[in-house]
């Protein structure tokens, strides 16, 4: 049996809630029904437990950091606590390590600001919720800011706009991951509309 592809969604304390479940339900309903090979989703977390999102939304952490798995993808969200993440060292350095891995890293809404602080974003196109498009560009006046997109595909990074073009972004990486008709498979299985431009 293939070893399976491995998606770790980080999860934090004042995450934003949609911005952890939509990649989530696209991902997961993938890994579940359609992927053409095996899948896993998994919460990864400063440390196994739980957190508590933005809205009190509890959430329980597969791995911690240092405990998880090899991945393949992240996906990283925002939210409030992204304040916090944008000056943890640690945190910074563990994203840099995975990119240094070959990980695909994706992100929701702040979570490209996290990117941005880890200096990931550098010389790159990417977006963030339209209201925190002026912190983007003074994280680093080199990133391609296009708060307009819903996302942006730069190849070994992807980042989303503000919540629910998380969504869109998780299609995204199963069309790249596993080809549209995946994607397409997938956006009937959940009944999800896309948006009307």
């Amino acid at each position: 049996m293939a070893a399976a592809l491995t998606v770790g969604i980080f999860v934090f304390e004042d995450a934003e809630e949609l911005d952890v479940v939509g990649p989530w339900e696209v991902l997961g309903f993938w890994a579940a029904h359609v992927a053409a090979a095996p899948v896993r989703v998994l919460a990864i977390g400063r440390e196994e437990g739980t957190v508590r999102c933005a809205k009190g939304l509890r959430l329980g952490v597969d791995h911690g950091v240092a405990s998880a798995p090899a991945l393949d993808v992240l996906v990283h969200p925002g939210g409030d606590g992204t304040a916090v993440l944008q000056r943890d060292a640690a945190h910074l350095g563990w994203l840099r390590e995975l990119r240094d891995r070959g990980v695909l890293l994706a992100s929701v809404c702040t979570g490209s600001l996290v990117l941005a602080a880890a200096e990931l974003l550098k010389g790159r196109p990417a977006t963030t919720h339209r209201d925190f498009a002026g912190e983007l560009a003074a994280l680093d006046a080199t990133i391609d800011v296009r708060a307009a997109e819903r996302y942006v595909d730069d190849g070994e990074i992807l980042t989303s706009a503000g919540v629910s073009a998380g969504i869109d972004m998780a299609f995204r990486l199963v069309e790249r991951l596993d080809g549209p008709e995946a994607a397409a498979a997938v956006r009937r299985g959940i009944q999800y509309e896309p948006p009307v431009s």
